[in-house]
């Protein structure tokens, strides 16, 4: 089978507007999975009218999911089904009454698909609300087959891959183009941190859907149990500021090291990974631990290489399941270049590399974890990942220039 064409990146934002900011760092970096066209338009989320109005609008787009598999029209494409399409599995009766009274009428016996509020695309459709809110309405539905919508589910879903669609195989999916891929990535988040938190981390009872998918409640009552009315004991997340369930990002670190005379790369690999494939490194933020910190930290466990001054890069979501990468680049100290792996036993090997040998591997030798090198690679040079890879970003950078001003030699 061919490989599939290698999506674009993202155009960063207003690439052409000159200001002090671009004359000094230059262009912003927007990476894969960042740079959606959609206003997420947040504070209209628990506004019932809004919502009940965009699902209905005949422009409304849905995007399925079965568990956190994306349903696609082509391995390059998500596919897009209308409101008609997706009511018989989420009903008519969706968003008809406000938040509040979804909150105090909660039923736990009663299963309701989860669906998103993604955003508006403002450069298409012409739903509009309050005049100020335009654009083509989007959401996201889990059609999982289960429960009191198991049959509708299935017939929904039989009904589009006789169109010819499929759900996507696979955990990540890499090949949409970039403004699909950034609606895709936050569909999914959102999508599996509701199916993780289906109770409360206080009191242990169920929680509920709200704010369109972003926020989950502990509700007073459920008039599934008729003892006291329905009432559930006290719970920490209704009292005070009430502290409610918002969705989890988790920061990781990841950086592209610099030698102290600015002309090698340190990088590092995996066993699993295939050989000659190495990479930035990376790990996650702790607590009470700023970014700069944590890339010193992470790279004197993995590699035993000490860093003088880190600086930040650019950041890409990452939704498998909930990460947000935050890209730096670390500058070895004079002494402190020695590797070591003894500290933390996760790399196989970690070692500088030449800004020749990085540049060579960037035009013939990136590829994703299960793909080919390119057409001219050598067996036995160094691979790197692709340019959907955060990391790719930063080698090519710090070879480009971005640290020091000119391309390293």
């Amino acid at each position: 089978m061919a490989p599939l064409p290698k999506p674009a990146l993202p155009e960063p934002a207003h690439p052409n507007v000159d200001s002090m900011l671009s004359r000094k760092f230059g262009k912003e970096v927007a990476n894969y999975f960042s740079g959606s066209p959609l206003n997420r338009v947040s504070f209209l989320r628990q506004d019932h009218a809004f919502l009940s109005s965009a699902l209905r609008h005949p422009s409304a787009t849905f995007l399925l999911f079965r568990a956190t598999e994306p349903l696609l029209s082509s391995p390059t494409a998500l596919a897009r089904v209308s409101f008609k399409d997706v009511e018989p599995v989420i009903g008519k009766d969706i968003f008809n009454t406000s938040e509040e009274d979804v909150i105090a009428q909660y039923n736990s016996s009663l299963y309701i698909p989860q669906i998103v509020f993604l955003g508006l695309d403002e450069r298409h459709g012409d739903f509009a609300y309050k005049e100020h809110y335009k654009g083509q309405p989007w959401f996201a539905v889990d059609v999982t087959p289960k429960e009191s919508v198991k049959e509708a589910a299935e017939k929904l879903i039989k009904t589009a891959q006789e169109k010819g669609y499929e759900f996507s195989k696979g955990r990540m999916h890499m090949s949409l183009p970039a403004e699909e891929a950034a609606i895709y990535a936050e569909a999914r988040h959102l999508l599996d941190w509701n199916a993780r938190n289906p109770f409360c981390a206080s009191c242990g009872h169920k929680t509920l859907s709200v704010n369109a998918g972003f926020k989950r409640t502990c509700p007073p009552k459920d008039v599934a149990h008729a003892i006291d009315a329905g009432d559930r004991p006290p719970c920490a997340t209704r009292t005070g500021i009430s502290n409610l369930c918002f969705p989890r990002t988790d920061p990781t670190v990841i950086m592209a090291v610099v030698s102290a005379d600015g002309q090698r790369i340190l990088l590092g690999r995996q066993k699993r990974w295939p050989p000659h494939w190495y990479s930035t490194l990376a790990g996650f933020l702790e607590p009470a631990e700023s970014v700069e910190e944590a890339v010193r930290r992470e790279v004197w466990e993995e590699s035993g290489v000490h860093l003088g001054r880190v600086v930040i890069h650019s950041t890409q979501p990452w939704p498998y399941p909930a990460n947000l990468m935050i890209g730096a680049i670390g500058q070895a100290i004079p002494d402190g270049e020695t590797v070591h792996l003894g500290h933390d036993a996760e790399l196989e090997d970690a070692k500088w590399f030449s800004a020749e040998e990085v540049r060579e591997a960037l035009r013939v030798g990136t590829s994703g974890l299960g793909e080919e090198p390119g057409p001219e690679y050598k067996e036995g040079g160094l691979r790197l990942p692709p340019a959907t890879a955060i990391a790719h970003q930063l080698v090519s950078s710090l070879v480009g220039g971005f640290a020091s001003g000119a391309p390293m030699m």
